[in-house]
């Protein structure tokens, strides 16, 4: 393209050449026709005009020349640019802009042996629950003699009718093993706001291990704070020794007072309603509650039979640690129950007449349950209301806890000519860590969890865990109106028995996963025979007895 200018520039300075001396002909031509003179002077004119277009014509083309000569330089530039090491130019490119940040996903982690994921932003999360143990029992009884002179009876059975009374079990506890609980499940958070539970069960609490049941299943709403608002099935808070972790309480079973009260309108697998609210040293809850979900009777095959109408009940507790410093506290609390409507077994009559009334029950094992049975059972009790109200009290001071509850129970019973019956049991409990741990105090159940494993066990390391000496003696009286040996009830009595139990227990924590218990029992039952034609007794008799036992389990919780 600049050749071709050149040429262009060349051919026009030509042209111009030509013009000039065209002119010059004509110019020439012109000046032979005038005088000497007059032609010297057109002359002269005509050369400064020629000379002014020759310098005019020397300057454009020395123009073009320096144009020319630029162009050409700026092409060898550019020819050796385009020839440069790809090094040489990225010298002078831009810095690339840094990569962009990126964000996980999810998060995952084992907290405390807990697996669990979570979002990045925390609204988020799901951690995985189990917990396995694993009982083993030895019971030390009198020797059994023929059954038509042991007396020793317990009833109705477990699984069995009111009428049907359980003649051999309590003659002989079962020496042998039981997986107490044996529960996985999950529990998490959504949308920051809403937590959430799934947990099911395989042990059991009556002498032989159930198929599998749900334990707990619920959903909660926590954007109102201090509130909190649970519905579906779970324990609703009810009382001091009910609400501490079954994998860190200090003996192996609770003891017979409160899980006679956690069970008769809360307790486990219970469909309830609750509304809680909590600080850093208070609790306040209310719930309502209903029927329990799917439990399966010891001994039989088939779940629970539908009822005619689903129990009602309401649950109430206040708790606060008023008094404390860096390394004790005091708690008090205070709890109660009320049994609005009986479930309905019954239906509507066959005949006319009033509808049959609902009934109560109040029944447990003596605080081990490798063996089932059910030493104390008031049977059931016609009734239209019952309720029950507790009290606590705990003080800690470092490795030390103390810690007691009390409770009473009150029946409606329908019917003519008979009074309202009212039961009592309490317990005082204590527990010191030998390796200087402190049992931590959980504000959110007010209770008290287990403690943190300053040393977990590693002989290599020369650590061995911690251990912790427990202790605890406990009264439940389920007799109303008893009589005395000998003699035929009144219309009114009601002969649950009364049961005392001393227990000591040491506790060997591996880890916050791993436990070992060892507990010692000693049993005491004092019950007269309810009816010596049911029971097969004499009249009055003494069916209660006396015994020690041996108890070990194995656990693993995370």
């Amino acid at each position: 393209m600049i050749g071709n200018l050149g040429a262009s520039r060349r051919k026009a300075a030509l042209l111009a050449g030509v013009a000039v001396a065209a002119s010059l002909v004509a110019s020439g031509a012109a000046l032979a026709q005038q005088s000497p003179a007059s032609a010297a002077d057109a002359r002269d004119a005509r050369i400064g005009q020629l000379e002014a277009q020759v310098r005019a014509l020397v300057a454009a083309n020395q123009s073009e020349a320096a144009r020319i000569e630029a162009l050409t330089a700026a092409i060898a530039d550019l020819k050796q640019a385009r020839a440069a090491p790809a090094e040489a130019i990225q010298t002078i490119a831009p810095p690339a802009p840094p990569p962009a940040k990126t964000v996980p996903a999810a998060i995952a982690s084992i907290a405390g042996g807990k697996p669990a994921i979570a979002s990045a932003d925390g609204r988020f999360s799901l951690t995985l629950h189990g917990i396995v143990q694993f009982d083993a029992a030895l019971y030390d009884q009198s020797a059994a003699g023929p059954i038509d002179t042991d007396q020793r009876r317990s009833g109705p059975a477990l699984g069995a009718s009111a009428t049907n009374v359980d003649f051999t079990h309590a003659r002989q506890l079962k020496d042998g093993d039981l997986f107490r609980r044996a529960r996985i499940g999950f529990d998490g958070t959504a949308y920051g706001d809403v937590d959430y539970r799934l947990i099911l069960d395989f042990g059991s609490g009556g002498g032989v291990e159930n198929a599998g049941e749900l334990y707990e299943a619920w959903v909660q709403y926590s954007g109102l704070k201090p509130f909190k608002f649970r519905i579906g099935a779970f324990p609703p808070s009810i009382g001091l020794e009910d609400q501490g972790s079954t994998s860190s309480i200090a003996l192996l079973e609770r003891s017979a007072a409160e899980d006679i009260a956690r069970g008769f309108v809360a307790g486990d697998t219970r469909t309830a309603a609750e509304v809680f609210a909590n600080g850093d040293r208070w609790l306040a809850s209310f719930a309502v509650t209903g029927r329990t979900v799917g439990v399966i009777n010891t001994g039989t095959a088939s779940p629970t039979p539908q009822t005619f109408g689903d129990q009602l009940g309401l649950v109430g507790r206040l708790a606060a640690t008023p008094l404390h410093g860096s390394d004790w506290l005091i708690h008090v609390g205070a709890h109660g129950s009320y049994l609005v409507t009986p479930p309905d077994v019954a239906g509507p009559p066959l005949v006319a007449g009033p509808p049959a009334s609902g009934a109560v029950t109040f029944a447990n094992t003596p605080e081990l349950r490798v063996d089932g049975t059910r030493l104390i059972n008031t049977g059931a009790i016609p009734a239209a209301h019952a309720d029950e109200a507790g009290l606590e009290f705990a003080v800690q001071k470092k490795n030390f806890l103390l810690q007691s509850e009390y409770e009473h129970f009150d029946v409606e019973r329908t019917g003519l000519g008979v009074t309202n019956p009212h039961f009592q049991g309490w317990y005082v409990e204590g527990s010191w860590i030998l390796t200087g741990e402190a049992r931590k105090y959980n504000s959110q159940g007010a209770a008290f969890d287990g403690p943190p494993v300053a040393h977990p066990f590693d002989p290599a390391a020369g650590s061995w865990g911690a251990f912790e000496l427990a202790a605890r003696y406990s009264d439940m009286d389920l007799n109303y109106h008893a009589g005395v040996l000998g003699a035929a009830p009144a219309a009114d009595a009601i002969r649950g028995g009364d049961l005392r139990v001393i227990s000591a227990g040491i506790n060997w924590y591996w880890n916050p996963l791993v436990r070992f218990m060892i507990d010692y029992q000693h049993v005491r039952l004092d019950r007269l025979s309810p009816d010596a034609i049911l029971y097969q007794t004499a009249q009055g008799a003494q069916i209660g007895q006396s015994y020690d036992a041996l108890s070990m389990r194995s656990q693993f919780a995370f």
